[in-house]
This record gives C-alpha cells, structure tokens and sequence, in this order.
C-alpha cells in the first residue's frame, strides 16, 4: 500500500527557510516522478514542483522558482523541498505525492509550514 510520511514544517519568518522531507514507502520509490503540492488557507490544492524519477528533471511554479528546490535520495527512498526566502503566501499545508507534473494520490498527513513576522 503506497504511503508517504511528510515532514520538516514549522514556523519561518519571511525571508527565511525551511527543508521539508516525504519518505515513501508501499513502493518502489526509485521508479516514480514525485511532486510537492500545497493546500492553502482558501483550501485550493496547488501543485508547488516535480521531479523525475530518476532526479534528471524538476519542474516548478512560477509562483516558487528560484526560490524552492526539489530533490531526492532515492537510496533512502526520500524526497526534499528546500525552501528559501519564504513569504507569507508560502503558508500552506504541503503534502507528497507519485508524479512528476501533476498531483497524485494524496496518502500522508502532510505538513504544516507558516511564515509569519
């Protein structure tokens, strides 16, 4: 059974960073674009960025390029998002999941990240 546990959230100021991390587990992690998504306070869920399977290839928003980076260990079976000069609108809960430019199945809890002065 596919399942992800994400993790890393909390509270950054504006302007400052944050790692999250989603390990997988239930199936071959190495074998799977994987991607970042967030929800937030209006409750939309927006796609935040992608990668290949094999970590050749990302994909981001316009709204977090050069500001995020995606990318994964597949012998730990993790995935990451560093996130740097955050802003308010960055406040969401992010989730994980199998594909690269798309969201899939949402199976983790997610985590919280707030940027707040």
């Amino acid at each position: 059974q596919v399942h992800v546990v994400e993790s890393g959230g909390g509270l950054a100021q504006p302007g400052g960073s944050l790692r999250l991390s989603c390990t997988g587990t239930g199936f071959t992690f190495s074998a799977y674009s994987m991607n970042w998504a967030r929800q937030g306070p209006e409750d939309r869920l927006e796609w935040v960025s992608g990668i290949s399977a094999d970590g050749s290839r990302t994909w981001y928003a316009d709204s977090v390029k050069g500001r995020f980076t995606i990318s994964r260990d597949n012998a730990k079976d993790t995935l990451y998002l560093q996130m740097n000069n955050l802003k308010p609108e960055d406040t969401a809960l992010y989730y994980c999941s199998q594909g690269g430019q798309r969201i899939g199945t949402l199976t983790g809890p997610g985590t919280h990240v707030t940027v707040s002065p």
